[in-house]
């Protein structure tokens, strides 16, 4: 995947959400942390779902988009131990690799003020255990680094050189704050390095062209999908409970041909008559 250029990779949230996204052309997906847990239990994202629930979102998505599929793996549901069985099960899900990140537990979105770090030596000994814990030597392992808005670009950039040091294959830098702090860290580090465009944070929305100038080999649009889907959905609601019809609504969604389309109905029919035949 990463040798590629930059790859674009749509936040997806569920299985019919990556299955879209594949659908649309993409030629990897990212599964968010943040928007699997609205989606899939409605509460915010301070590491309120389990390793089952995520792995388990992550390999129904697996089952469906036939592209590489990156997940965002949190905290890695605890110390050592945990990170070990994270691993094997995202690995197992089918998944092509996850994050790590150097947060305290609980998380808190990247995003917000008033987040902590690990010590750099406690991270570095989860990304030993999570290489460790690999299987299949393909299955890559990123390292994301919350530093920057607590120990500033020199903290943030020391524990990345750390991480690639303890076997991260490629580094997150999260809640950088302009074009030229990217571009300082990329000249930090010698692994591939991912870029976040979520919205309405601390990061100025950048082109995915741009990134691939600067040398960036991912960009992850993690919530953007979910944003947009609930704003329709809310707008939706609320003409339907103010009218009571979604006749206003037919040229803004997917017909029934084309939702059967994207699921790919016809194929499951002609197989189910093909075993009924004998």
């Amino acid at each position: 995947m990463m040798s590629r250029g930059t790859v674009v990779m749509p936040g997806a949230f569920s299985a019919l959400s990556a299955l879209a996204a594949y659908k649309q052309g993409a030629q990897a997906v990212y599964l968010s942390g943040g928007a699997i847990t609205n989606n899939l239990v409605g509460v915010p994202d301070i590491a309120l779902v389990s390793l089952e629930e995520m792995s388990g979102t992550a390999a129904r998505a697996c089952q469906v988009a036939p592209v590489p599929v990156i997940c965002d793996a949190d905290t890695g549901f605890g110390e050592v131990w945990n990170v070990v069985r994270t691993v094997i099960e995202m690995e197992r899900a089918g998944l092509a690799g996850i994050h790590l990140e150097d947060q305290v537990s609980p998380k808190r979105c990247g995003h917000l003020d008033g987040k902590d770090v690990i010590p750099r030596q406690q991270m570095e000994a989860k990304l030993r255990a999570a290489v460790s814990a690999k299987r299949d030597p393909s299955f890559i392992i990123i390292a994301r680094t919350d530093a920057r808005g607590v120990e500033g670009m020199e903290g943030a950039m020391d524990r990345a050189k750390a991480y690639v040091q303890a076997g991260a294959d490629a580094i997150f830098p999260e809640g950088l704050q302009s074009e030229a702090e990217f571009e300082a860290f990329r000249q930090a580090v010698d692994v591939p390095l991912l870029a976040n465009m979520t919205e309405f944070g601390k990061t100025p929305l950048i082109p995915a062209s741009r990134f691939g100038e600067l040398g960036y080999q991912m960009v992850i649009f993690p919530v953007t999908a979910l944003r947009v889907m609930l704003r329709a959905v809310e707008d939706f609601y609320a003409e339907l409970l103010a009218t009571g019809t979604q006749a206003g609504w037919m040229d803004k969604m997917r017909t029934r041909a084309e939702l059967y389309a994207t699921v790919d109905y016809d194929s499951f029919t002609r197989q189910d008559a093909e075993w009924s035949q004998g």
